[in-house]
């Protein structure tokens, strides 16, 4: 187990300093390659948050996990809005109306990410179709 953290960690190290070593330079600005880069780590933390939501408060027994909150369980309340807690997005786990498990932050950044990682995307785009066009004038 300690070997595969030490892997991953170091994984997350070396691709750090390969996103980062064009910021110091000042070439992140031209480098389609750069924002593509950019747009696969906001989707990695994408699904990373998600991932911290859905096991937010996680237990087998919702009226334990709760309680470990320091929150009454209304079973009422939950049975009677059970989809509210079974869909994929947005993000929801209450012990009552007033409470939720999944934290404040989670459904925000699960739809700021994606976008940002599309506007990352379409940029890189911009900048494909700009180099190619500054190309061809060149050889014409």
């Amino acid at each position: 187990m300690v070997v595969i953290l030490i892997a991953v960690l170091l994984s997350v190290l070396v691709g750090a300093w390969l996103w980062s070593r064009p910021l110091f330079s000042g070439s992140w600005r031209r480098s389609p390659a750069w924002f593509t880069a950019s747009a696969l780590l906001l989707l990695l933390c994408a699904g990373v948050t998600y991932l911290v939501g859905s096991v937010a408060g996680a237990s087998l027994d919702p009226e334990e996990a709760c309680h470990r909150a320091g929150e009454t369980y209304d079973r009422a309340y939950r049975r009677a809005n059970f989809e509210e807690y079974t869909r994929w997005f947005p993000l929801h786990d209450k012990c009552h109306a007033g409470y939720d498990l999944v934290p404040a932050w989670v459904n925000p950044v699960l739809v700021a990410l994606p976008v940002l990682a599309l506007v990352c995307l379409a940029h890189a785009l911009g900048l494909i179709v700009a180099r190619h066009r500054t190309e061809k004038k060149g050889t014409a």
